[in-house]
């Protein structure tokens, strides 16, 4: 249930509250939404941009959904980003930004470099 529909049940019962009509089992169904709405695990979504830059192409991708991997999707015009802006603009939060220390010297980089790390 998203957050709207959630937010309308709520004034309902506020509303019956108010005019007295307001009933056990309304409550028990509001909290039932409530309890449905929350996410039951963390979805993380690596993104690997060619450049540090939030409009740059995405070039490499991993998402975990339900604490599940996804399977890949081989042909990238398929894949649900372009760049992390894409993301970020569809709820994603990015929680690890590239580390710029990994960027310093191409010929000795240990890591992915401008690897972008989101969450929902």
């Amino acid at each position: 249930m998203n957050s709207e529909t959630l937010r309308r049940q709520l004034e309902s019962c506020i509303e019956a509250y108010r005019a007295g009509t307001l009933s056990e089992g309304m409550l028990h169904d509001a909290l039932e939404a409530v309890s449905g709405s929350e996410r039951k695990s963390q979805d993380l979504l690596y993104l690997q941009a060619t450049s540090t830059s939030l409009t740059s192409p995405v070039n490499g991708m991993l998402l975990m959904e339900s604490g599940e991997i996804a399977e890949e999707i081989p042909d990238v015009e398929d894949w649900p980003y372009q760049t992390v802006l894409e993301a970020v603009r569809d709820g994603w939060r990015v929680v690890q930004f590239p580390n710029l220390a990994l960027l310093l010297d191409e010929s000795r980089s240990y890591g992915l470099g401008c690897e972008f790390i989101l969450e929902r």
